[in-house]
């Protein structure tokens, strides 16, 4: 069974950076790719970022390109999303998702049903 656990939410004030961390554990996990979601109070939940576990390649939404960096540890089956410049708007409950491995070192998974597995969910809240 593969689990995946978020770390590094918290409350922080307008123009501060938080970094998420994300650790998938599970003896066969292998995944082709990992990605950030979030969901906002009363809204759906929206891709956020995305990459790719062989190549690196990454893809970001437009609303939080060039603030948001993922990246990977490959050794740790770890994904990490620092996030800059936060703003108000940028808070919600942020949930990682990792997606099985289809050997693909290109695929930029950024629907939700293209993820296999999801964590709970860690709580970003950004104050003005």
């Amino acid at each position: 069974q593969v689990q995946l656990v978020e770390s590094g939410g918290g409350l922080v004030q307008a123009g501060d950076s938080l970094r998420l961390s994300c650790a998938a554990s599970g003896r066969t996990f292998s995944t082709e790719g990992m990605g950030w979601f979030r969901q906002a109070p009363g809204k759906e939940r929206e891709f956020v970022a995305t990459i790719n576990w062989r190549s690196g390649i990454t893809y970001y939404a437009n609303s939080i390109k060039g603030r948001f960096t993922i990246s990977r540890d490959n050794a740790r089956n770890t994904v990490y999303l620092q996030m800059n410049s936060l703003k108000p708007e940028d808070t919600a409950v942020y949930y990682c998702a990792a997606r099985k491995d289809h050997y693909s070192a290109t695929f930029l998974p950024t629907r939700q049903f293209e993820y296999d597995y999801w964590g709970q969910g860690t709580q970003v809240t950004v104050s003005s």
